[in-house]
Formats: structure tokens, C-alpha cells, sequence
């Protein structure tokens, strides 16, 4: 799962991967098969979520995507503590997943962060420059 920092379309894209070789190795019962639906849906839905946010017509449509990126990767980290807990055979593996799906929910946190800042600089007023008053 390991990939370029700076590359997080295919770092996403490994971590959804990874999620699903995980569930399927999840024994499958009354309990795990709908926490392990619910899984692939949220940790899958990271990466198109990126994919979608990289190609945004706006900043304000980029923010609301990667926004919905945090969410999903919260919402795997919660699916993944389920899971060890349905299937104490796979909390080591889910444990990895965790990690990797909290990483991706900073890195989502800080990028709304930034977008936000550069969005409100950019609805103040631009100032006239100074002019050279010399007398």
C-alpha cells in the first residue's frame, strides 16, 4: 500500500484495494456481511470521491468533494473497529486499515482547511497597491 506521498488518487485507490482484499477475507455472517457492505462502500467511495474532487468545475465544488472524502474515511475507520470486533481473527489487518483511513482523514482535513482559508482570502478586498507619494 505503499505509494508516492503526493500521489493520493493512487494512494486512495491502493487503500480501497487493500479494504477490499480485507473483506473478503472477513468470514462472512449474519453480523460481518452488512458492516463489510457498508465498508466497501465507504472506503471505496474515498478514492472516487478524490477522483471526483481533482476534476471539481469550482473551488467551492472541490471543498464539498474532498469534504465527502473526510467523511467516508471516518466512516471506514468507524466499519473497520465494527469489524474487529465482529471478527477478533481480523483486528490485526483491520488495525492497518484503520491507521491508513485515519491518515487519509487528516490529510482530507487539512486540505479543507487550506481550501477554506484560500477560499475566504479570496472574497476580501483586494487593497489598491501603495502609491509612491514622494513630495
Amino acid at each position: 500500500m505503499k505509494t508516492s506521498a503526493y500521489d493520493l488518487e493512487a494512494r486512495t485507490a491502493d487503500f480501497g484495494e487493500a479494504l477490499i482484499d480485507f473483506c473478503l477475507a472477513v468470514p462472512a455472517n449474519p453480523v460481518t456481511a452488512p458492516i463489510i457492505n457498508q465498508l466497501i462502500r465507504a472506503g471505496t467511495s474515498v478514492g472516487a470521491n478524490y477522483c471526483e474532487a481533482d476534476d471539481a468545475e469550482s473551488k467551492k465544488d472541490f471543498r464539498h468533494k474532498i469534504a465527502l472524502c473526510r467523511k467516508e474515511a471516518r466512516e471506514t475507520k468507524y466499519g473497520l473497529r465494527m469489524i474487529a470486533k465482529a471478527a477478533p481473527s481480523q483486528k490485526a489487518p483491520a488495525r492497518t486499515l484503520w491507521r491508513e483511513a485515519k491518515e487519509l482523514h487528516l490529510i482530507f482535513v487539512a486540505i479543507i482547511r487550506t481550501t477554506d482559508r484560500n477560499l475566504r482570502a479570496a472574497q476580501l478586498p483586494k487593497s489598491p497597491p501603495p502609491s509612491d507619494v514622494s513630495h
